[in-house]
């Protein structure tokens, strides 16, 4: 019992040494500030869902000869489709032949990567020659999103610094080192373009055949960050 107490009593001073340390932020004289950067980016990664389906032709078309005319048409846009087009499902509506349905009516659906607004354009109006009408836009997105994101991570904090120096100057005072540094606000915000049909998209290539260069523009994807700093004030 009595070693119990003594070691206790030994870790009192360990404790007590370490809140008479370094004075803490609050103690010192300070200037808070907030930093704010946004960036707005133009997006090179454009989802498109595309869904083949035998019924849009009345059966006329296989399933598989409609995907041959798909591909085909795909690599003549230049896209490389084994690297950018991918096969998200592939259903059928045979659950419904026991109700008497006439016929089993095929579908797929496909993911495909292009990477500027001319080429999606593009893919929207070939395909629909084919009778593939059912496209849209997942989502947007940059090929070099993690280093814009830390990019503006920067621009926000030596935002906070210019803005601290400006304001002690004005006072004839200085900032010292930074004493306390808090991210209070982050976003990266995608165009409303998620699950929507193109028209959303400020789509505005015709569909008649002779459009051989589709003008179609994406929204920007803005990132934006604010940072809280805490500067010594000399």
């Amino acid at each position: 019992m009595k070693r119990l107490f003594l070691a206790i009593l030994l870790s009192v001073p360990v404790m007590l040494s370490a809140q008479t340390g370094e004075k803490n932020f609050i103690d010192q004289n300070y200037i808070e500030v907030n930093g704010k950067a946004d960036l707005e980016v133009v997006p090179d990664m454009i989802y498109i869902n595309i869904t083949i389906n035998e019924k849009d032709n009345s059966g006329k078309t296989p399933l598989d000869e409609l995907e041959r005319k798909m591909r085909a048409k795909l690599q003549e846009q230049g896209i490389d489709i084994a690297k950018d087009l991918s096969v998200q499902d592939l259903e059928s509506n045979f659950k419904f032949y026991l109700l008497f349905k006439p016929d089993v009516m095929l579908s797929k659906e496909f993911q495909l990567l292009v990477h500027d607004a001319k080429t999606a354009g593009n893919v929207f109006i070939e395909l629909k020659k084919l009778g593939i009408s059912n496209l849209s836009i997942a989502k947007l997105d940059h090929s070099k999103m993690e280093d814009l994101k830390k990019e503006v991570k920067v621009k926000a904090i030596k935002a906070a610094k210019l803005k601290a120096e400006l304001l002690t100057q004005a006072i004839g005072q200085n900032i010292g080192r930074a004493i306390h540094i808090q991210e209070i606000e982050y976003g990266d915000y995608q165009p409303m373009m998620m699950n929507t049909r193109m028209s959303k998209a400020s789509y505005t290539a015709t569909d008649s055949a002779q459009d051989s260069e589709p003008s179609i523009d994406f929204q920007k994807i803005k990132l934006s960050s604010t940072i809280a700093v805490k500067f010594e004030l000399k």
